[in-house]
């Protein structure tokens, strides 16, 4: 079992006639980032509780580096968590409130200063925790997070409250992160965010797996074919010379052609036999996003 690896094996959650997680099973590898991906309501935040051991599983099991998490002798020190942005007393600066946090764990008073360095916070550590924008208190619980140096981070939705240059910083940090060999799994409905930050995606909906691999191999599984989206002043010529060679050609809604069944040097081939001049000529691909809601589509519901 690899350090730091989060195995998740049968896990099902079940609330009365509702059923929020049900026999889900995925890996999550050290020395990667991870998306946890689903739909509102599938199932992720409950997952990651039972991860936690915050909720018992009605079925199966979660373990972090082949130990459960009520198992593992340090905890701190294997496991940093976020579930949601950080609560502390309101009359606490942040420094204080993570001076707290290590007195409790016994960790030395001067970590507190490291992860605030580490975090972004150190201008803001003298103030209270009251004047904390959320983005801020997201930035503390990272902080907390990081008190005990973990081998493994767990972060549930962390890009709330974040502008854009705070969520660009907090790719920057989990990449980092991962590239020490750490374990980082990180739920979010930021879909184009993920597609830059995670190695790895988990998809989810309804409780239940949907998908999971490589960003390049779930986005590239989808039978959506690559289209080639071509801007010519000759689109009827061009558009009858590919549809002789076999393409599939529809008009946009803009006046371009969307093209299918022949690649871009294929149709900048027939431009040259029709003589036309092209405007523009682009491969368009399916992103994260559009696998996402063709994968999740009509299963939002929690069974």
């Amino acid at each position: 079992m690899s350090d730091g690896q989060i195995v998740v094996s049968g896990l099902t959650k079940q609330y009365k006639k509702v059923r929020a997680v049900d026999n889900l099973s995925f890996t999550v590898e050290p020395g990667r980032v991870t998306g946890f991906l689903g739909p509102n309501g599938a199932g992720k935040t409950t997952t990651l509780r039972m991860v936690l051991n915050l909720v018992t599983p009605t079925a199966g099991t979660a373990t972090i580096g082949g130990q459960r998490y009520a198992d593992l002798s340090d905890p701190l020190q294997t496991v940093g968590a976020i579930l949601e942005a950080s609560a502390a007393h309101k009359g606490r600066t942040g420094r204080n409130h993570l001076r707290v946090v290590c007195a409790a764990a016994g960790l030395p008073h001067s970590r507190a200063d490291e992860v605030l360095e580490l975090v972004g916070l150190t201008p803001a550590a003298k103030r209270k925790f009251k004047g904390y924008s959320l983005g801020m208190r997201q930035r503390l619980g990272i902080a907390a997070a990081m008190l005990g140096d973990p081998r493994v981070l767990i972060l549930d939705e962390p890009a709330n409250g974040l502008d854009p240059e705070g969520i660009r910083w907090m790719r920057g940090l989990l990449r980092g992160l991962a590239s020490e060999g750490r374990t980082v799994l990180v739920s979010s409905h930021l879909l184009s965010e993920m597609e830059l930050l995670a190695d790895d995606v988990v998809i989810i909906a309804a409780g239940r797996l949907v998908r999971q691999g490589t960003v390049d191999e779930v986005v590239g599984s989808m039978s959506t074919e690559a289209r080639v989206r071509v801007r010519t002043p000759g689109a009827e010529a061009l558009g009858a010379e590919l549809k002789q060679a076999g393409a599939t050609v529809t008009a946009g809604t803009e006046g371009e052609l969307l093209v299918t069944g022949v690649d871009a040097p294929a149709v900048g081939a027939a431009a040259l036999r029709t003589n036309v001049e092209l405007h523009e000529l682009v491969t368009e691909r399916p992103d994260l996003e559009h696998v996402f809601l063709e994968l999740t589509q009509g299963k939002a519901t929690i069974r």
